[in-house]
């Protein structure tokens, strides 16, 4: 808290109480990390829209809890498709065998990110 403090400049105690009221009124929910996916042997990143083929979307949702090393994250939209699938993978040969067993559940269109 010391180094926030003197960005702000406010003691490190001061900066501390500071973040501990925000902290208990809500407005800091949580902290993270980035991480960076390439570094980690995830060079590709894509972006999969999901079109389920029925109403029933169990199937899919139970397939992709099954796909966590890969999913970053599911977001359920609306829209033109049901959901935005965001992935990250070693090589464009896990890609396919991930869209292989995906399209036994759903159909989709694949965007690969190129830069951020």
């Amino acid at each position: 808290m010391k180094e926030l403090g003197e960005k702000v400049h406010l003691t490190g105690q001061a900066a501390s109480a500071r973040v501990a009221k925000l902290e208990d009124h809500g407005i800091i929910e949580g902290y993270s990390i980035k991480v960076n996916q390439a570094k980690m042997g995830y060079a590709v990143h894509a972006i999969i829209h999901i079109y389920t083929k029925s109403t029933n979307h169990q199937p899919y949702l139970s397939f992709v809890k099954t796909q966590q090393q890969f999913v970053m994250n599911n977001y359920k939209i609306s829209g033109e498709s049901c959901y935005l699938l965001e992935c990250k993978f070693p090589s464009n040969e896990i890609l396919d065998e991930f869209l292989t067993s995906l399209s036994n559940y759903v159909s989709y269109k694949l965007s690969i990110v190129i830069s951020k």
